[in-house]
């Protein structure tokens, strides 16, 4: 073992640093070299990492310059490791210049009852955690939830305004070809009658309208062939409607798949805010919730 000058370590016995558990909790005893005086530490070993043991070794001694754990096989322990990972095996402990060997004692296997009463507690910990941070969170959930909207809204303003413009001429235009859809059959019908009163007779005109209902018959088998869809009128209209707007929409760049995406984003997320602001959601009760709305 040599120092970052080369210089090899003066190993001390391992007596010099201990390790005790009080209480359920390892308690480490070591001399602090410049104050010549022994010092416990008191470990959280869920909690605690090395970093923070050595902080409070070079707090306590502050001619301590040098502070690391080192494995046994002279690998670096990092400082976010947890005090209880470190302790399952033996270790080194640099202080300046020199090493500590450190042997933790084998900690007694807990008890299945006790291993369960730690597990609750572990359980009741987070839960109170959750329920003290719960607010927080939420009020800054919300927050990013509500500048999301506020910027889908933005940017839908002009395509909103364009898609309005185009829907009522698309609108305008199916509702002309429907007029003169109605024109067209009123005509049809009193050029019927007209031929068969005024100059054929109707032993005439009956074939006429026979080929004529059935050509129309032929017009909506076609319909169905080419759209798969039966030939109903307010089917037919809104198909209608449709070819005019997209017609529209590519002639004056309108981007209808990307203004279908930010409705369905806006749709998320004004869902997202209203799940969160529920107070089952919230865990809160209902009278809270009514009073912050």
């Amino acid at each position: 073992w040599r120092g970052r000058d080369g210089a090899p370590y003066s190993t001390l016995v391992p007596s010099d640093v201990t390790i005790n558990y009080r209480h359920g909790l390892p308690v480490v005893t070591l001399l602090l070299p410049t104050r010549s005086e022994r010092c416990q530490f008191t470990l959280k070993p869920m909690v605690t990492t090395v970093g923070a043991f050595l902080q409070d070794v070079q707090r306590e001694d502050k001619g301590i310059e040098r502070a690391e754990v080192f494995a046994t096989d002279g690998s670096k322990v990092s400082d976010a490791t947890l005090m209880e990972v470190l302790l399952m095996n033996d270790f080194k402990l640099v202080i300046n210049n020199t090493a500590y060997s450190v042997s933790p004692p084998v900690k007694e296997k807990l008890s299945s009852e006790h291993a369960t009463e730690m597990e609750d507690i572990k359980s009741l910990v987070h839960r109170l955690f959750v329920a003290l941070h719960l607010e927080d969170h939420q009020i800054r959930k919300e927050r990013e939830l509500l500048q999301k909207v506020d910027h889908l809204k933005e940017e839908l303003v002009p395509l909103e305004q364009m898609k309005a413009r185009i829907t009522d001429s698309a609108d305008a235009k199916t509702s002309r070809l429907l007029w003169v859809g109605l024109a067209l059959m009123s005509t049809q019908g009193g050029a019927l009658a007209w031929l068969t009163w005024w100059v054929y007779s109707w032993d005439i005109m009956e074939p006429v309208t026979y080929f004529i209902t059935y050509g129309s018959a032929m017009a909506f088998y076609a319909y169905f062939v080419l759209t798969k869809q039966d030939y109903l009128y307010p089917d037919a209209k809104d198909r209608q409607f449709l070819h005019y707007f997209y017609r529209k929409s590519k002639r004056q760049h309108f981007n209808v798949e990307r203004y279908n995406k930010l409705k369905e984003d806006l749709a998320e997320a004004e869902e997202s805010l209203r799940r969160l602001r529920q107070p089952l959601h919230l865990r809160l009760p209902v009278q809270e919730i009514s009073d912050k709305d």
